[in-house]
């Protein structure tokens, strides 16, 4: 998601307007990322950012292959998080990881055309669109960017198939029911979130609060530059 306070997390040493600087790293390797699923077995990609099933209804731009990039030492923290989850018979799924500059431009572009209702019934049904920027949801600026954020859930594999745990919401839900401590989800739904939450915190992962699949690895690698190389 693009969630301003989440996208933004905001670094330690870093104030809340400042603007990261876009590196001309063109590649993963120039910017110092790696591709996740080369660094731990399972890893279940669900990248919806390069498909149709997202909030805008479209491949979004920058999006050119369904694969997840993270800053190194994000990276391995995540691959260490999959290799425990595994041992308790889970699994993550991915939804986002490294999101390049353009993307998070061509979010804004989409939130200003109040004609473009494509995915509202799935992932923003209670609220306007008109209102998701001034109430939060949507920001000029993504933590992601910055390659050491990541959007995932989590599989139960102990039956020997993956199925997705029921988190009380899909991925991306604008609405406080994503909130992870959220008052309207059933138990099971806490547990599964919970569950999620200790793995992830064990490796040094932050949680963002409106959204329980939005976690921020600290301290981040590079909280003043973003990047824009395309993901591919």
């Amino acid at each position: 998601m693009v969630v301003i306070a989440a996208s933004l997390l905001i670094p330690a040493g870093a104030a809340a307007g400042d603007v990261p600087a876009i590196s001309p790293a063109s590649d993963p390797a120039q910017a110092g990322m790696l591709d996740v699923a080369t660094l731990a077995p399972g890893f279940v990609p669900d990248m919806r950012y390069a498909g149709s099933d997202n909030f805008t209804g479209r491949p979004v731009p920058g999006y050119e292959a369904p694969r997840c990039y993270l800053h190194a030492a994000a990276a391995q923290a995540l691959a260490r998080v999959q290799r425990r989850l595994q041992a308790q018979g889970h699994a993550l799924r991915l939804y986002d990881c490294y999101r390049p500059v353009r993307a998070v431009q061509s979010f804004m572009r989409w939130v200003d055309d109040p004609a473009d209702q494509l995915a509202k019934a799935r992932y923003y049904p209670n609220i306007d669109k008109g209102l998701l920027e001034e109430q939060g949801y949507i920001a000029a600026q993504s933590g992601h960017s910055r390659g050491a954020t990541v959007d995932l859930g989590l599989l139960d594999c102990r039956g020997g198939t993956c199925v997705e745990r029921d988190m009380g919401t899909g991925f991306d839900r604008f609405d406080p029911l994503a909130h992870t401590d959220s008052t309207e989800i059933t138990p099971s739904q806490r547990r599964n979130r919970q569950r999620l939450l200790e793995a992830m915190r064990a490796e040094g992962f932050a949680n963002y609060p409106m959204e329980w699949w939005h976690y921020t690895f600290q301290p981040e690698p590079t909280p003043g530059t973003a990047y824009d190389f395309p993901v591919r």
